[in-house]
């Protein structure tokens, strides 16, 4: 057993990476621990390879409702290899290219592996031992798959496999009423996959504003079947395919399907790098403990990412990284992490974005607010497109006029929300929007149209 004396060691090679070459120009020795392969979740499991499948299945439906636009198109078939390839190839070669250019890095030795903490300040991976004066846990998390009778007897998949099936499925069972839920039965389902969601709760996207969950809810169900208030409590095979056992209320129903996907939760890495033995402390959730400056409760030991659990997001991700590298290199100026106004997008069909409070958490706060939904349909370029179903929805506080939140679902959500994140950052409150000159007909005329059309609440959403 070899033993490095270094002076930062980073456990993860996704934002973490951020840091390394900031502690390398200031001189500091490095460790870069990560079992591979590197770039992290986003680029390998996560948003960047999915919004890559996805895009995919935008084109298809592009193609499938072309005929409102008096063009007749039909889907000749899908190359599934060159649609999975095209989401892979270019992704390992990254992959590999972060790794080489960190074994080349002055002063960064990189242990490729899975490492666990033995003491405060000491951290085995393989056969080696790193002993570092700062640690930055940058670990991540992975997803859960829920304790069901019959499991161990049925082949299933987390979105980790999902997004590079050697084939397509003729059928799919989705557990989980969530994004990756919502991402994945959109990018199945629009390639033509048969596509079943089991949803424990009683709308898809619970945790979104509820004017967006149900709209989504009601849209989702047009597309596919959507078990709502369910739960799968027994799995077996059934010939070639898996027979799953699902209770909705009193009623037992049984559905046959090719493939199991689960998308319910994920869990933090911790248990995996046995924190405890570091001394660090996690919360009730399994997720590491930090203060303001990202700084677990051992001095000199950080953390950030999915495995904070505060957002499960890259670019909250990135957001605490800079903080931290500031923090850790200048430990008499530290800086409090400023996480206003974080936003977030569901590249599913239609999208959805979102940003600030909902309407039932200012509702359960008693607070005071305007609140306008405007229908994209309303304004030229919205009807254009034929969304009929979009809409831009903005939350503002009736004195200050400041933005609270805003919520959108339709065509181009992700791009849209832009424009109220940077007014919310900039703090211009609705006057920042109101008061620009907008394109005509452009498509963010529904977000100028929206924060004009703010009034008193009228109705409350279950």
């Amino acid at each position: 057993m070899t033993a490095l004396h270094c002076d930062v060691a980073f456990i993860g090679a996704g934002s973490g990476l951020e840091i390394v070459s900031q502690a390398v120009s200031h001189g500091l020795s490095v460790a870069v621990i990560e079992e591979g392969p590197f770039g992290g979740t986003c680029l390998n499991r996560g948003c960047i390879p999915s919004k890559m499948l996805i895009h995919s299945a935008d084109v298809a439906l592009t193609i499938a409702g072309a005929s409102q636009f008096g063009i007749n198109a039909r889907i000749e078939g899908v190359d599934w290899n060159k649609i999975i390839e095209r989401a892979s190839v270019g992704i390992d070669q990254d992959a590999r290219n972060i790794e080489e250019a960190l074994e080349r890095a002055p002063n960064v030795t990189v242990f490729p592996g899975s490492g666990r903490f033995r003491a405060p300040g000491e951290l085995q991976v393989g056969d080696d031992v790193i002993h570092a004066g700062q640690f930055v846990i940058a670990a991540g998390g992975r997803p859960h798959v829920p304790e069901i009778r019959g499991l161990d007897s049925v082949p299933y998949m987390t979105s980790d496999q999902a997004l590079r099936l050697p084939a397509q499925p003729k059928s799919l069972l989705i557990v989980g009423g969530g994004f990756i839920a919502a991402e994945l039965a959109h990018f199945f389902g629009a390639l033509g996959t048969d596509v079943t969601l089991v949803v424990r709760a009683a709308r898809l996207l619970r945790h979104e504003d509820d004017e967006v969950s149900e709209r989504f809810t009601s849209i989702f169900s047009r597309r596919f079947r959507v078990l709502l208030d369910s739960n799968v409590i027994e799995l077996g095979p059934e010939g070639d395919q898996i027979r799953a056992r699902v209770r909705t209320g009193e009623e037992i129903t049984d559905v046959l399907t090719d493939s199991l996907l689960f998308a319910t939760s994920r869990v933090p890495n911790t248990d995996l790098l046995e924190v405890a033995n570091a001394g660090v402390e996690l919360d009730d959730r399994g997720y590491v403990k930090t203060d303001e400056y990202l700084q677990t409760n051992v001095p000199g030991t950080w953390a950030l990412g999915d495995i904070v659990g505060r957002y499960e997001l890259k670019h909250s991700a990135n957001l605490e990284a800079s903080y931290v590298a500031h923090n850790l290199l200048n430990p008499e100026d530290r800086l409090p992490v400023d996480y206003s106004a974080m936003p977030h997008a569901i590249f599913s069909s239609p999208q959805v974005a979102s940003v600030g409070e909902t309407e039932r958490e200012l509702r359960e706060q008693n607070r005071p607010y305007l609140v306008s939904t405007y229908p994209y349909d309303q304004a030229a370029f919205g009807a254009n497109i034929e969304d009929h179903d979009g809409f831009f929805k903005v939350l503002a506080d009736p004195e200050t006029r400041e933005i609270l939140g805003c919520h959108v679902l339709g065509t181009h959500a992700s791009i849209l929300i832009q424009e109220a994140i940077n007014a919310m950052h900039a703090r211009s409150g609705v006057a920042g929007i109101t008061g620009s000159i907008y394109i005509h007909p452009a498509m963010p005329e529904i977000v100028q149209r929206a924060f004009g059309s703010l009034s008193e609440p009228h109705h409350h959403h279950a």
